[in-house]
């Protein structure tokens, strides 16, 4: 029986890629589990890529490798597990003390103030501020001590997560140029579209991380000391919540600091008040306008619509990591539309790499 030729072309091709889209959903299958530790070991090595490089050529590529990972470990991922957890703890506080003080009337002002504006706007209905306020103070404090019970039921969990990100780390520091030789190959671009993809990718990271996160560490921890040197309670929780703030466009960390400010005042402590306002208004005019462009000089731009879209629908899909992996899943997107697009002179490009 004689084999038709283009039908056997045809069987192999289709069982080639049966055999391939199998051999990827095991893969995934396989790496889902710990997919989210070697995302941020990923991160951390493009991020910290530089330091690494020095140290392997100082000390040989395994000691280097080794040397990187202890002190990105010593850096950077424990003063973050200490801070987290200081967060959850004076969160805890922070919402007690809400409900605490809605209860003893020291925020009567606040009632009136809210009066007030019911009266201005006849169309809303009463609305029991104090209550509202110790309703959604419970829940909040409710929620954060249960998130905080999680991750102590899950501490077996949560021990293994960093034990997988700092083994990644650590070959990803070793080997990673053997790795982006190989992803070089696979990439179905021309060899100048890989080299601007690959190029474009970790100077995109390197602006959603440095420029964005490092941007909004630094509001974080300069407006949270300015907190505790004016007598405002829980300063770390409030840092953190800055931090996130600096992410809104237009408003940024003031949608933090300005009410904190105005209660300050609201509770007599005029002079406490103004100067937190006066500090705060310095501290983000030198981050914005001077700090973050500084950062990102010769690196990249991204959007601050892209940033913000990014980190909140990354948080709300990803989880926290998303913080990071939203925007650059954005840009990389725009990235990737722009590499079809070049030339032609159309296309509104949602990041700017290089500085270009």
């Amino acid at each position: 029986m004689k084999v038709d030729p283009i039908a056997q072309e045809r069987l192999g091709t289709m069982l080639f890629y049966a055999i391939v889209i199998a051999l990827a959903y095991f893969t995934y299958r396989i790496i889902e589990p710990v997919l989210v530790p070697l995302v941020w070991a990923a991160i951390l090595v493009v991020v910290t890529h530089d330091v690494a490089v020095r140290a392997k050529r100082r000390w040989g590529a395994t000691r280097g490798a080794l040397a990187a990972t202890f002190g990105v470990t010593l850096i950077l991922i424990i003063p973050a597990l200490a801070m987290g957890y200081e967060f959850v703890q004076q969160g805890i506080q922070v919402f007690h003390a809400i409900s605490n003080a809605s209860s003893s009337g020291r925020l009567d002002w606040v009632n009136h103030l809210w009066q007030r504006i019911q009266d201005r706007f006849s169309s809303m209905g009463p609305i029991d501020l104090a209550a509202t306020l110790r309703r959604y103070a419970a829940e909040a404090a409710t929620y954060i001590a249960g998130k905080l019970g999680t991750i102590l039921a899950h501490t077996a969990a949560f021990c293994f997560d960093l034990f997988v990100t700092l083994i990644a780390t650590f070959y990803l520091f070793r080997d990673g140029e053997d790795m982006l030789a190989r992803l070089r190959d696979v990439l179905p671009f021309l060899p100048g579209q890989r080299e601007r993809m690959l190029t474009e990718t970790r100077q995109l990271i390197f602006a959603s991380v440095i420029s964005s996160g490092l941007g909004a560490l630094v509001n974080g921890v300069l407006i949270g000391t300015m907190f505790a040197a004016c007598g405002v309670g829980s300063p770390i929780f409030w840092g953190v919540v800055t931090a996130f703030g600096s992410f809104v466009p237009v408003i940024g960390s003031a949608v933090v600091w300005v009410p904190a400010s105005f209660v300050l005042m609201g509770e007599g402590h005029i002079l406490r008040g103004v100067l937190l306002f006066i500090l705060c208004l310095v501290i983000v005019t030198i981050v914005d306008y001077w700090f973050r462009p500084w950062l990102i000089s010769g690196h990249g731009e991204m959007g601050g619509l892209t940033v913000f879209i990014g980190v909140v629908g990354g948080i709300l899909f990803f989880g926290l990591i998303g913080i990071v992996l939203g925007p650059i899943i954005l840009a990389l997107t725009a990235s990737l539309l722009d590499l079809y697009t070049a030339g032609s002179g159309h296309g509104n490009r949602l990041v700017k790499v290089g500085g270009g």
